[in-house]
Order: structure tokens, then C-alpha cells, then sequence
């Protein structure tokens, strides 16, 4: 048989919160400082702080806050907090970075938005892809298309310009032979003046 402190307990209501700190914080102590002092809200518990990746624009905060790192501490109090008095610990512990508390149940909503988003846009981007006429070839045709560009940059093409030769033709000579072999020595028609007789006197 459950006793009255046991329903005491099982009827306690808790409230859980999503906390969220824009950029780095390069003095831990003040982080451990500013959880310390949300002690007052008789914390549950209080997860450990983690860091996400740099992100283009941090969802919750201004659009101007671009490429930035969050801290995500995961809280359950016991007593309501609003982010007003969640700003005011974290300034009071010396924070000086931009904060936002959030309710956890809104959080993951709205994380489940944004991941249903995500797909959607991916589902839309692949099927686009796959409905592009280049790609039905695998690429093939492209790929012609491009080698040839490059080839016409690398290579010129020769011009198509044809230009007469203006000069008279050499004319043919014809051979007497009968094997196409010269027979006749060109020297033989050349006449040799007379020579003078072996022991002539005068």
C-alpha cells in the first residue's frame, strides 16, 4: 500500500526547459556559475552542457547572428522559470552571451520541424536531379560536348582559306628512255675542240 508521502511525490509536477546559450564561452567557471545559480528553481535535474557545430543562422536568435556555435543545457525544475528570469541568473553569474529558454515539449516540436523541412527540401532536390534530361546519358553527351570545347581552345583549327599559287608551272620533261633508265650522257652533244698531234713540229 502506497503511503501519502509516495502520492506526494508521484503528484509533483516538473517543468522542463531547453536552454540555450549563442557562441562560446571561453570562462567555464562562469558557465558552472550560471548553473549553480539556477538552483533556484530546485532543479530536478541539470544535464551537462553541450556544444553543437557552427551554424549559419542558430535557430531563436536574430538572423544577424550568423555562424555561430550553441550551448545546449537540458533543465527540469520544479518551480515554472521564464526566459526573463533565466537571462537575469545568467547575467547576474557574468554571461554576457545572448540566451534563449524555451519549453522542452515546444523545443522538440519544433526540432521535428525543421528536420521534416530538411528532408523535404532534400526528397525535392534529388528528384530534380534524377528528372534532368543530361543525366538520362549517365553524362555521356556532356562530357562530348565538353572535350570538344576544350579540344577547339587547345588545337585551332587550321583556316579554310584556300589561296591560288600565282607562280607558272614547272614544265614536265619528258623521258626518251626506254626502261625509264637515261641512256643518252648529256655531255654527248657537247663538241670538244681538236687536239694537236703527238710530235708534231713546227
Amino acid at each position: 500500500m502506497k503511503t501519502l508521502r509516495h502520492y506526494l511525490m508521484e503528484s509533483v509536477r516538473t517543468y522542463n526547459y531547453t536552454i540555450k546559450i549563442l557562441g562560446d564561452v571561453e570562462n567555464k567557471n562562469l558557465l558552472n556559475m550560471f548553473i549553480h545559480n539556477l538552483s533556484k528553481f530546485d532543479p530536478v535535474k541539470i544535464s551537462d552542457p553541450k556544444t553543437t557545430v557552427i551554424q549559419k543562422n542558430p535557430y531563436g536568435f536574430p538572423l544577424e547572428e550568423t555562424n555561430q556555435s550553441v550551448i545546449i543545457i537540458q533543465a527540469e525544475f520544479k518551480y515554472p522559470a521564464t526566459e526573463p528570469m533565466i537571462v537575469q541568473i545568467a547575467q547576474q553569474s557574468g554571461l554576457r552571451n545572448m540566451i534563449r529558454a524555451v519549453t522542452k515539449d515546444y523545443n522538440d516540436s519544433i526540432n521535428a520541424e525543421n528536420d521534416k523541412y530538411a528532408n523535404q527540401v532534400q526528397d525535392e532536390e534529388k528528384k530534380a536531379l534524377l528528372d534532368t534530361p543530361e543525366l538520362e546519358d549517365n553524362g555521356k553527351q556532356a562530357s562530348k560536348d565538353y572535350a570538344n570545347q576544350y579540344l577547339d581552345k587547345v588545337i585551332p583549327k587550321e583556316s579554310s582559306i584556300d589561296i591560288p599559287y600565282n607562280a607558272k608551272k614547272t614544265p614536265t620533261i619528258k623521258n626518251t628512255s626506254k626502261d625509264g633508265i637515261q641512256t643518252k650522257s648529256p655531255f654527248s652533244s657537247v663538241k670538244m675542240p681538236e687536239r694537236p698531234a703527238i710530235g708534231a713540229h713546227k
